[in-house]
């Protein structure tokens, strides 16, 4: 399955330059997409200190990154529906910023539930750029997708890792006040994309037909089983982003500035694995990347499990990268699988069954607040078997092929 992006109109474009990705265009889309998840990634970092001031139990802490998930995630099928009927790339402008405000007014929020509220509006920041980025990354990627979506989702991963960097020390310098500064980057980041928007929207395509040619039926069943895998993965995810810094104040003992350092790492080591993923996936293929991945989580798991906090600290950063490796990968899976629906895709790879993984979060919750934080962490080990197994059924190659649009 090859895809053709379409060059800039007005560029001499021959088959080599259709196979490659346009530097300018991804690096504005990645840069983007750090700045949108910057403040998403702030959010775990900043529980330890609203559990502190609100006197909030696991189940209400991690009620907040439910609040994130649902209006970042759940949600963005819809958006993603709305960008097949028409391309509203302007959305892209708006990410970054309305996130950035929503994390800024979390540490300014007088009650649990305006810190509520200032999460959710946080998360349609993220849900509303996330679709419409994701297209534009397949449209500027040529034919190696899954290297092209890999350098568009290290943003993100590089986003998220760099919110508990920013945010810790900003809030313990400056108390929960400090998260006002979040601000400043993200706002400058939408005004960078809202200069580069003219220029992008010339790399929209139609979709790929020709006289008498229909895209391939949308391969729903594979798709939906892709689903699962990817709520089982982030079940992972977001066990290990929600309460990894508070096992390793908890559980090893260490402090505040430790544990926010850990989910950092943590975050650091999904980025550096993503970057090898894509190419991974285009080398060996995808469904290869995906199985090797899930086989090696519990491993990881258990290995931090056993270990102290120097060590921990390794095996969270291989954890992450195992884990996060296959975020782009399985978006290109779910646009091969849904040709001429890429939005939609985008928003269910993407959105919702991330966000299905990440509403189990207060259930972990409440299971560490009955069985302590380590024995949710040995639930963890579970989930990525399951999806092994499910990721074993999966059909090597997409059964439709044709171009996505």
């Amino acid at each position: 399955m090859s895809a053709v992006t379409a060059a800039p109109s007005g560029r001499e474009h021959g088959e080599g330059a259709e196979r490659r990705v346009d530097r300018r265009a991804m690096a504005t889309l990645s840069a983007g997409h750090l700045f949108t998840d910057v403040g998403q990634g702030s959010i775990p970092a900043l529980l330890p200190f609203l559990i502190a001031r609100d006197h909030l139990n696991y189940a209400s802490a991690s009620a907040l990154v439910l609040a994130a998930t649902i209006s970042s995630s759940v949600i963005q099928p819809l958006f993603g529906h709305l960008s097949d009927r028409r391309s509203l790339p302007w959305l892209m402008v708006l990410g970054p910023l309305v996130g950035g405000i929503g994390v800024g007014l979390i540490g300014i929020a007088p009650s649990y539930g305006l810190t509520f509220a200032a999460v959710l509006l946080s998360g349609l920041g993220v849900a509303a750029f996330h679709p419409e980025g994701s297209r534009f990354a397949n449209y500027v990627s040529g034919a190696r997708r899954s290297s092209g979506m890999s350098l568009f989702s290290v943003g993100g991963n590089i986003g998220f890792a760099l919110g508990p960097a920013i945010i810790t020390p900003a809030v313990l310098a400056l108390g929960l006040h400090g998260t006002l500064l979040v601000i400043v980057p993200t706002s400058l980041m939408a005004i960078v994309l809202a200069h580069e928007l003219p220029r992008l929207k010339t790399f929209r395509r139609h979709p790929a037909r020709r006289a008498g040619q229909e895209l391939p039926p949308a391969a729903w069943r594979p798709f939906t089983l892709l689903g699962v895998v990817i709520a089982l993965r982030s079940l992972v995810y977001f066990g290990m982003v929600t309460f990894l810094p508070l096992y390793f104040i908890r559980v090893l003992h260490t402090g505040r500035g430790v544990g926010g350092a850990a989910l950092t790492v943590m975050l650091i080591g999904g980025a550096a694995g993503t970057l090898a993923g894509g190419p991974l996936a285009d080398r060996f293929g995808r469904k290869r990347v995906l199985v090797c991945s899930m086989g090696s989580l519990p491993l990881l798991i258990g290995a931090l499990l056993v270990s102290g906090p120097t060590l921990a600290i390794v095996f969270a950063a291989l954890t992450g990268a195992v884990t996060i490796a296959t975020f782009a990968v399985t978006i290109v899976m779910g646009q091969e699988m849904l040709p001429g629906r890429i939005g939609v895709a985008s928003g269910v790879t993407i959105g919702l069954s991330i966000g299905l993984g990440g509403v189990g979060a207060p259930l972990l919750g409440l299971f560490a607040d009955t069985h302590g934080l380590r024995a949710m962490f040995e639930l963890l080990l579970v989930f990525p078997i399951f999806a092994l197994l499910l990721g074993l059924l999966l059909p090597a190659r997409p059964p439709a092929t044709a171009p996505v649009d």
